[in-house]
């Protein structure tokens, strides 16, 4: 499906080289103010290009809005958002046409539709979620009317790993390309991707994400349970290989005198003295903090000939070529607060019809 969410609904279109990319965002509530200069600052998160340990692919990323917008507010329509493609080099890819490249969508495209775009992986390309961002921007926008916060920053890159989220300052995280708000460890990070890429190889990592003020009784269990949309959200990124939220998997070493949330009354709302729970329990927020990890893995091409198969079975060597990131998760963290943001919204509009 290109299709995501219920009642904030978005339909994402085009190929890494084709025309353009773009999304319809259906159920957006009127009279949102729509701030471009936001959303286009969301989209030069995400593009390539940004710095030396990202693609050089070149895309201005560069957004046109067709329709559900008048007068810089949200009529209630659908919103058509396109983004043209500008820097395509499809010659790059001629050398794949028949071959499939170790741990991508070559094989299970062409297996399963009987035809693949081979340049750059065309829908499966990652290029796609710069259509996201875009929705998830104007997602952003409407949260930010309720005072929900999003925040996501790069936690881990290899095995360098930054301090618990408790003790970061959001604030820092565009300090630096890597996108990790501790200085320190974003030095670590970038010089361990520089090398991996000097080496012509990638890397993987981690993105954290902490959503603030959220109300309490967002989720609908019992299959639409907070937690689940937003592990689907995350899982639908390109190269995601694991989603973890509250204690996760460390879990699994605690008693249930341990790991259990006890609640009490701060005087203006009932709280719990611990979060293992990571802000939802039974499915529905509870009013903390909701953090989660996800976890990217290498990028698959890699500057380095590799063994495989052509269409007919036979064996192929696979030649890394084109302009491809060394590490994604810095161009990831835009990506991840998108999705993020775009459960959030789904769910905050959805509870407002769970009771008279």
């Amino acid at each position: 499906m290109n299709s995501y969410g219920t009642l904030f609904k978005i339909s994402t279109f085009g190929e890494s080289h084709g025309l353009a990319i773009g999304v319809i965002i259906d159920g957006c509530p009127a009279g949102l103010e729509i701030d471009e200069s936001f959303i286009q600052s969301e989209l030069d998160r995400r593009k390539p290009g940004q710095s030396k340990i990202t693609t050089q692919r070149k895309e201005d990323d560069t957004f046109k809005i067709l329709s559900g917008v008048f007068e810089g507010k949200s009529t209630g329509t659908p919103i058509a958002i396109v983004i043209e493609n500008q820097d395509q080099r499809s010659k790059d890819y001629a050398h794949i046409q028949n071959t499939f490249r170790p741990s991508h969508a070559d094989y299970t495209y062409e297996t399963k539709y009987g035809v693949r775009d081979y340049r750059g992986g065309g829908r499966s390309s990652a290029r796609e979620t710069a259509a996201r961002v875009a929705a998830g921007a104007v997602a952003k926008l409407l949260l930010k009317n309720v005072g929900v916060e999003v925040n996501a920053y790069v936690s881990q890159v290899g095995d360098i790993t930054a301090p618990p989220h408790a003790q970061l300052d959001f604030t820092k995280t565009e300090d630096n390309i890597v996108r990790c708000p501790d200085a320190s460890t974003a030095e670590k990070m970038i010089a361990l991707i520089d090398q991996v890429r000097l080496d012509r190889d990638t890397i993987g990592g981690c993105v954290t994400c902490v959503i603030k003020n959220t109300p309490v009784g967002l989720g609908e269990p019992v299959f639409d349970k907070l937690h689940a949309e937003l592990g689907k959200a995350m899982l639908s990124i390109n190269a995601v290989k694991g989603f973890e939220y509250g204690s996760g998997f460390d879990g699994v070493t605690l008693r249930g005198s341990q790991h259990n949330d006890e609640f009490y009354n701060d005087g203006t709302r009932i709280r719990t003295k611990t979060n293992h729970s990571g802000g939802v329990q039974g499915g529905i927020s509870n009013g903390e903090d909701i953090y989660f990890n996800v976890a990217f893995k290498p990028v698959a091409t890699i500057m380095q000939d590799q063994p495989s198969v052509d269409k007919d079975g036979n064996e192929a060597i696979v030649s890394g070529k084109g302009r491809h990131d060394p590490c994604v998760v810095p161009r990831a963290v835009p990506i991840v607060e998108a999705m993020a943001a775009l459960v959030m919204v789904d769910f905050y509009l959805r509870a407002r019809t769970s009771r008279l």
